[in-house]
């Protein structure tokens, strides 16, 4: 097993396009091409998980925050960062990073916050414009079918909750070979030809665009297949930061919050005001999440629940949602599972194991 393989595979449900400017997600250190004889699952990168991985023979972790977010000038010790580096490379193990990536996936850290409280009918909460793009490709009518499957097949064609999603429409297309050419129809050096074609229309994420591409040319027959791409400002409601859904039965307020505590294993929540009113729709998102209040306030939550509110934001809440800040660790702790459960289920046969190093740099005294 190499490292290329155990990346690619994080990569089909985070896209590494998809991670934010500020991030820098992918191999922190290593090499694609090494042999992989284990895989420890974190959340940070310390120098005690980094102990953990070399007495458990991992030689790769697996990471949800980056262990190195800017450049390093030199690695000569002087701070955790620089220390790991050297260890890791001293000992050949590498490190490689999912973060705002796996953040902005429908099915990433914010679904596994969801899935934890055990919230139905969720939906992304600030859906990402800019991701989608549309196909449109020309096929006789022959192979439509056969095309369509292969576009499908790669990906294509999928809008929310429906799969193999196109427009078609008839129409006459026309072309002259050329002498040098080797058409399906007509003869190289003819006369201009006519045909009766279908003008193929399908959705896809832009991340998808070259395999789809490669999965058109296979299944077309001519030897130069007519496609355009344009690229779409819809929002993606596949793709976006944070996600909102409902409880199966409503909550009084102290009990949601008690209910929060004991599911996200939180040592204490700082919140504002309660008015009252039972608990029915919830806002998340993983980490730190202020930013998305007004989007929680816009999809009319009754909570919003995330990490690292400052003292002056939660003024912002206005009495109109609570807030209910968990901790940043709390929120994202869970994260390495979806790592293990892609893993175990693409390599069932291989070493792969979760931490057990508490990463949390945050105590509590209470």
């Amino acid at each position: 097993m190499l490292v290329k393989q155990i990346t690619a595979a994080i990569e089909e449900i985070a896209p590494i396009m998809y991670q934010e400017s500020y991030d820098n997600c992918g191999i922190q250190v290593g090499s694609g091409d090494m042999e992989v004889t284990g895989v420890l699952l974190t959340l940070d990168v310390t120098e005690e998980v980094l102990t953990e991985a070399i007495n458990l023979q991992c030689n790769m972790i697996v990471a949800h925050h980056p262990l190195i977010f800017s450049g390093l000038k030199r690695i000569a010790g002087r701070n955790f960062v620089e220390r790991i580096v050297h260890k890791a490379i001293k000992n050949d193990i590498t490190i490689y990073a999912a973060h705002t990536n796996l953040d902005n996936m429908r099915a990433g850290v914010n679904a596994k916050i969801a899935e934890k409280l055990g919230l139905i009918n969720t939906r992304v909460l600030s859906p990402k414009a800019n991701t989608l793009s549309k196909l449109y490709t020309y096929a006789p009518l022959n192979i439509a079918d056969k095309v369509r499957d292969a576009l499908f097949n790669a990906g294509a064609g999928h809008i929310g909750k429906y799969s193999e999603c196109s427009f078609t429409s008839p129409g006459l297309g026309s072309f002259r070979a050329q002498g040098n050419a080797n058409p399906t129809i007509g003869t190289a050096g003819g006369t201009r030809e006519t045909v009766q074609e279908v003008k193929i229309e399908v959705l896809m994420e832009k991340h998808l665009e070259r395999n789809v591409l490669q999965a058109l040319f296979a299944a077309h027959s001519y030897e130069e297949v007519a496609y355009e791409i344009i690229p779409l400002p819809n929002t993606n409601q596949e793709i976006g930061a944070g996600l909102v859904g409902t409880l199966p039965t409503p909550m009084p307020e102290s009990t949601f919050l008690q209910f929060v505590k004991t599911q996200m294993k939180a040592g204490c929540i700082r919140h504002t005001a309660l008015p009252g009113h039972n608990i029915e729709r919830v806002a998340l998102c993983g980490g730190s999440g202020s930013f998305l209040l007004n989007d929680a306030i816009a999809a009319k939550a009754d909570v919003f629940i995330t990490g690292d509110f400052k003292y002056h934001q939660f003024f912002d809440a206005e009495g109109k949602i609570i807030i209910a800040d968990i901790g940043h660790f709390e929120t994202e702790q869970f994260t390495p599972e979806i790592f293990e459960s892609v893993l175990k289920k693409k390599f069932p046969n291989f070493a792969i194991l979760l931490s057990n190093v508490l990463t949390n740099p945050v105590k509590y005294f209470c």
